[in-house]
């Protein structure tokens, strides 16, 4: 006959039953406790500074321009750039940090902005394509990407442009294998690469004459219009490159 009694101490259900029970109330609390100190600012544990979870202070600079934003600890720079500033220049395609659509220059580097969160790139200078230029007056690398047929869908054209200007901002002369090298961390589907290095390699002295007639800036970050200091960046840049051929036939007959 079947022993009905229970054996001495705590059965293999109860404890399960008893784990889920207190579980379940220390998740609630933990939850309590994390909303109870969603507020901005950083608080201290065990030493370390933590942030979050809720909106945080944050200040973004970007084309010059200082922008003090509430956002999430996990807030991309992508998001912040597209979903709080609205500017949509940067894509979002991968989100996985590989095809470059999202690329952006931050302090002189390009990097990609789905990858970084806001919160770690405050005050650091921050570039994109929106700085360079307007649709009335493009800057020279995007004239030259419309000139060389450098786009098809255009969606991955704002970040090679933005790999572009770092490259020629670190190599104002670049070489076929510089471009090559410098925009392989972006990724075009439509396959129209050979007409983004013709660009890149086209508006390299043009933005070589740029940037040695750097024009003074405004309050606010806006630069003033080159023309009006006398004459544009491409016309300088002509000159120059006379006054180069002159000097080296003479010393060539000399």
């Amino acid at each position: 006959m079947a022993n009905d009694s229970k054996p001495d101490g705590i059965s293999r259900r109860d404890f399960l039953r008893g784990g889920a029970a207190v579980g379940a109330l220390g998740s609630a609390g933990l939850l309590v406790g994390e909303m109870a100190e969603g507020k901005p600012g950083p608080r201290m544990e065990a030493g370390v500074q933590v942030f979050g979870p809720g909106p945080v202070p944050v200040r973004l600079r970007i084309n010059g321009k200082s922008y003090d934003l509430e956002l999430e600890p996990r807030t991309t720079l992508l998001d912040a750039l597209r979903d709080k500033l609205e500017l949509t220049g940067a894509k979002r395609v991968c989100d996985r940090g590989t095809c470059g659509a999202c690329t952006v220059i931050l302090d002189g580097k390009p990097v990609y902005a789905c990858s970084l969160l806001a919160i770690d790139v405050q005050r650091q200078p921050i570039e994109t394509v929106e700085g360079l230029g307007r649709p009335e007056k493009l800057h020279p690398l995007q004239a030259a990407f419309v000139e060389n047929d450098s786009q098809q869908c255009g969606f991955c054209t704002p970040g090679f442009v933005m790999a572009a200007k770092a490259l020629l901002d670190h190599n104002p002369n670049p070489n076929l294998a510089d471009v090559h090298h410098g925009l392989s961390g972006n990724f075009c589907r439509c396959g129209t690469y050979a007409g983004m290095r013709r660009a890149v390699l086209a508006a390299a002295p043009l933005m070589a004459g740029l940037a040695e007639e750097e024009p003074e800036r405004e309050d606010g970050g806006e630069m003033k219009d080159p023309e009006a200091a006398g004459s544009s960046p491409p016309a300088k840049a002509h000159r120059q490159n006379k006054k180069k051929k002159k000097k080296g036939r003479g010393r060539r007959h000399g």
